[in-house]
């Protein structure tokens, strides 16, 4: 009966992973420089096509290129999907 209730659970990592191709939802939480950025935990995507306004936004990202050791990565924009965080 335990099995049946710890069914599917599991923990989140702070350190999530992606795969090129990816398609993921995100909100960009700043800028490095000039180039937004999106942190999901403890990783880091960068945005360099992102509109200087998507900051603070939800958006949809493609994931172009992904570095499983240091957690950081690049993102194509695709779109917004949302117009605040909060």
């Amino acid at each position: 009966m335990i099995d049946h209730f710890f069914e599917g659970f599991g923990f989140r990592t702070n350190r999530p992973e992606f795969d090129v191709g990816d398609e993921i939802e995100v909100y960009v939480t700043g800028v490095n420089g000039t180039t937004p950025v999106a942190r999901i935990g403890d990783t880091v995507l960068r945005i360099p096509d992102a509109p200087s306004d998507a900051v603070d936004k939800r958006v949809r990202l493609r994931v172009e290129e992904f570095d499983d050791n240091d957690h950081e990565g690049e993102a194509a924009f695709l779109d917004v999907v949302g117009a605040g965080t909060f």
